[in-house]
């Protein structure tokens, strides 16, 4: 039986407990709090940051490789561990270019795929020239340990701006905001052998920069998809990857392609593969770690709808009744991430509503078709009124 060391435990592990269970792999995990979400569902635990690098070498001891659930990770510590041989998947120098979001655009620009104009705040006097070249509204993003919106600013004139850099430590990347039409994202998976699959690509829908709803497929042209499998091949093949990665994009009015971020694994925008896939991105990212052949990540159905349950208040509630409400929706799956805590914007649970062909027919499913009707539905049960 392969034991596999996660680092990170939150839903993102919690969700790999049934693909581990079929493929009779042991998940043991290294994270901070008793009320992580895998906490649950783990063999073996190591109650640690995720940041802590001794706590990963007991890791290290207890099982055959390590993955990641998140990325907060300290690479300089956790190398040295690699270099004594450890096996970590995917491997350190994949991770090396993507934690700092800075070094991430020079790494897609230097590989030749589209990305929005960009720049690094390091040198104060250059700041009002860069702002000339890029015109406001731009994007200010903390270089590190930014997600579900946090550390990412759109701001508006320069007064707000040098209010921002004021209150804040952080490095900072400074890009131009994209007018884009639609944000998209896309799950690739690559194997120990190199072979990789793609997942349908998902149109995304964003409140305050926080993944509200996502529609699979989205409604966009072949070439397109073409274009968007091939950004990921091009990326997954470069840094030679082990394991799952979600890679946001954008979409202009003009039809043009962007990469937005990438997530070096399991990633919100895939969770609909647990209902709707033969392959769910947790088992494609152990049966990659695990050196498994990969699986059929095609739909099993016409399309889907998920839609994240958000805390929208401070509280210890459950919501009980709001989701026995939703999981009466008809092909509806609930999934309940067993917080003990509710704050807003905090990701609580997901549901995916499963689509059939006659919802998909003439674009339906999408706009304010079947699709937008469904996501309405869910929340206004789960927001309240």
């Amino acid at each position: 039986m392969k034991r596999v060391g996660v680092i990170g435990g939150g839903q993102l592990a919690w969700m790999m407990a049934d693909a581990a269970q079929k493929l009779g792999v042991e998940l043991i995990i290294q994270t901070p709090s008793e009320d992580d979400p895998a906490v649950s569902i783990a063999q073996e635990i190591v109650f640690a940051p995720v940041d802590d690098a001794s706590a990963t070498g007991i890791l290290a001891q207890k099982c055959d490789v390590i993955t990641f659930e998140n990325e907060f990770v300290n690479l300089q510590a956790l190398s040295v561990l690699a270099q004594q041989g450890v096996s970590f998947r995917p491997r350190l120098e994949a991770l090396a270019p993507l934690l700092d979001k800075y070094h991430q655009r020079c790494y897609l620009r230097d590989l030749g795929l589209p990305v929005p104009q960009f720049f690094a705040l390091d040198e104060a006097e250059n700041i009002k020239s860069k702002i000339e070249y890029l015109g406001f509204p731009v994007v200010l993003k903390s270089r590190r340990h930014g997600y579900d919106g946090q550390g990412t600013f759109i701001i508006q004139d320069f007064a707000s701006l040098e209010q921002k850099l004021t209150l804040n430590q952080s490095l900072f990347l400074l890009e131009e905001f994209v007018p884009f039409e639609r944000e998209l994202a896309i799950i690739a998976a690559r194997s120990v052998e190199g072979e990789i699959v793609t997942y349908p690509v998902v149109e995304t829908q964003q409140e305050q920069q926080v993944c509200r709803r996502v529609i699979a497929p989205a409604q966009i042209t072949p070439n397109q998809v073409a274009e968007i499998q091939a950004i990921a091949h091009t990326l997954l093949n470069s840094l030679e990857v082990v394991g799952i990665f979600g890679i946001e994009l954008f979409l202009s009015a003009d039809g043009k392609i962007l990469v937005n971020e990438i997530a070096p694994r399991t990633h919100n925008s895939g969770h609909f593969s647990l209902d709707a896939c033969e392959t769910s991105q947790f088992e494609q990212h152990l049966r990659a770690v695990c050196g498994l052949p990969l699986g059929n990540p095609a739909l099993q159905c016409a399309g889907a709808v998920m839609v994240n349950l958000l805390g929208y208040e401070n509280s210890h509630s459950d919501y009980q009744s709001q989701r026995q409400q939703i999981a009466e929706i008809p092909q509806a799956h609930l999934h309940w991430y067993g917080k003990t805590q509710s704050r807003p914007g905090r990701k609580l649970g997901h549901v995916t509503v499963l689509l059939d062909n006659q919802n998909i027919e003439s674009g339906s499913a999408y706009g304010n078709g079947v699709g937008a009707a469904i996501a309405h539905t869910i929340e206004s049960i789960w927001y309240p009124r």
